[in-house]
């Protein structure tokens, strides 16, 4: 029997058409240095055509790529439909890359157009002598952009123009957008999502969070990596005010916004909510709007979780995915039913895998694995919005029998609940038996007077390999190996326990603020990292 269902594109446009119809009073609030601005979504989409209409007599066509360099705005949400929906390719640009990696995702994706914030132009223009495909520089924002030579400035390009933008038929399966991973390993590879991905996606997440038009969400993630986890087009979906937060991103200032702008539901890296924890200890804030928090981009410590509930009666839910997963593909709501004193077991792993995604763990010799919770393998992924390939780079190595490898190693229980042991390349393989480093690092940060902790896999003569805890501490805090180690005894493993300690400043962390451990190894193998030794 065939189906007669109507064959309606699954396009960004459908997204785009419905928040503007149905949602136009929804409001994009914008904070700003010189105050907050705010737009409705029926005036914001006006805005939308005229930047489409600009961008075509600048000779963006289709398949063209248009990089974004900026801060989470009503300027690049504005891009972020008024690209894809013309037919062109929107580029978000990391703006945290160093230059020759800034260079080199430009110039592989071969982008026509930059958007860029007049705030950070110096950043662009340290490699803008660099770029060969680059014609025009669009700067948003008054501020001095000499360094980039010629430019256009956005608010004369949309002044030029008139509403009424003919959108072009675009198939669902070209590309809308594209964003390159960071690159911790080699260079960075470029994911392309499709608008039938990305539609995809915006259900499935807009199905698992429950926002709704009465939320006011406040994007801390960044909107120039992994599509700020879907929320522009999450939000816009539901008719969501945006509180978009630009360039502040300390925590006396989202402090500020979740108060002021009675923020109902915020998402940020755990780095984000820990640096607001401690502010917090010091200050008053007025979390009282806040009805969930996502938390994601590395392991989520559980004394975080913890702590944001005593303190705020917030719930932080846990995410997980990547770049290739577009990228949200599990998040940790409790089961129904588990008693309260249970809920915090399952808040603190991982995340259970959502509608959309499949799931499975194999072991070395790719053999599937059990979902037993007991079981440990690679994690690999596949659908329709996971993607399948690299922009230009195949990379097979990558991929297996269809399935996305993640490089993520962990269990999986039977309800779909998983809890990441480590990535492949930071497993400690000890005397032949695993030592998962993220665990270590979550019992580690229950420590009080801990503010962040990372643990590396050494070389031991004896063990092949033992584990190597990098702490940050609090300020005006003393604590001894010995006092960490014995707080870890009878948290983890007898044979877990460290015997080496590093007491440093900082963490170093990726572009995206996931900890870098390879810089830690690195450090520690040119005798750069302070340690201290102790045995039984």
């Amino acid at each position: 029997m065939q189906s007669t269902m109507m064959d309606y594109p699954l396009t960004i446009r459908s997204v785009f058409d419905h928040g503007r119809k149905v949602y136009g009073d929804s409001k994009v609030v914008t904070i700003r240095p010189d105050g907050k601005t705010e737009a409705r979504f029926a005036d914001v989409a006006e805005r939308v055509e005229k930047l489409a209409a600009a961008l075509k007599k600048l000779g963006v066509g289709e398949s063209d790529r248009v990089g974004t360099f900026a801060w989470n705005t009503q300027e690049h949400l504005e891009a972020y439909f008024a690209v894809p929906m013309m037919g062109a390719v929107l580029h978000t640009l990391n703006l945290r890359l160093f230059p020759d990696q800034l260079t080199y995702v430009i110039n592989h994706a071969e982008d026509k157009v930059i958007i860029v914030d007049d705030s950070i132009v110096p950043l662009l223009a340290r490699v803008k002598d660099q770029l060969t495909t680059v014609e025009h520089f669009i700067v948003v924002g008054s501020g001095d952009a000499s360094a980039l030579g010629d430019v256009l400035r956005y608010d004369d390009l949309l002044a030029a123009e008139s509403t009424g933008f003919t959108w072009p038929d675009v198939d669902e399966r070209s590309a809308a957008a594209m964003c390159y991973t960071t690159g911790t390993t080699g260079d960075p590879k470029g994911v392309v999502y499709s608008h039938r991905s990305i539609v995809l996606h915006t259900f499935g997440t807009g199905v698992a969070i429950h926002l709704d038009e009465g939320d006011r969400v406040l994007p801390i993630v960044p909107m120039f990596h992994a599509m700020a986890w879907g929320l522009p087009y999450g939000c816009w979906a539901v008719g969501a005010t945006f509180v978009m937060p630009e360039r502040f991103l300390q925590a006396e200032p989202l402090s500020t916004m979740i108060g002021s702008e009675a923020v109902t539901y915020a998402a940020a890296v755990p780095t984000i909510w820990n640096d607001v924890l401690r502010y917090s200890d010091g200050n008053e804030v007025d979390f009282s709007s806040l009805r969930m928090v996502t938390c994601g981009g590395s392991a989520v410590p559980r004394a975080l979780i913890e702590r944001f509930q005593e303190k705020f009666g917030v719930k932080i839910t846990q995410g997980w995915g990547m770049t290739e997963t577009s990228p949200v593909a599990a998040l940790a709501f409790p089961p129904a039913g588990v008693r309260e004193d249970e809920e915090m077991d399952w808040r603190a792993k991982t995340g259970r895998i959502i509608s959309g995604v499949e799931l499975r763990i194999v072991d070395d010799a790719g053999i599937e694995l059990p979902w037993d919770g007991k079981a440990i393998g690679e994690i690999e992924v596949r659908g329709p919005w996971i993607t399948a390939s690299y922009y230009k780079d195949p990379a097979p190595e990558k991929f297996h029998d269809g399935w996305l490898r993640t490089g993520d190693v962990g269990t999986v229980e039977p309800n779909g609940f998983v809890q990441l042991t480590d990535r492949a390349k930071d497993v400690i393989k000890s005397g032949g038996e695993w030592i998962s480093s993220v665990e270590l690092e979550n019992e580690l940060m229950a420590h009080p007077d801990i503010v962040e902790a990372a643990v590396v896999g050494v070389p031991d003569e004896r063990w092949d390999e033992r584990p190597l805890a990098c702490v940050v501490l609090a300020e005006g805090t003393e604590v001894t190996p010995e006092d960490l180690r014995s707080f870890l005894t009878d948290r983890v493993a007898k044979w877990w326990l460290p015997e080496r300690w590093s007491f440093i400043s900082e963490i170093p962390k990726t572009s995206v603020g996931k900890f870098d451990k390879k810089v830690l190894r690195a450090e520690y193998a040119d005798g750069k990292l302070k340690v201290a030794e102790i045995s039984d």
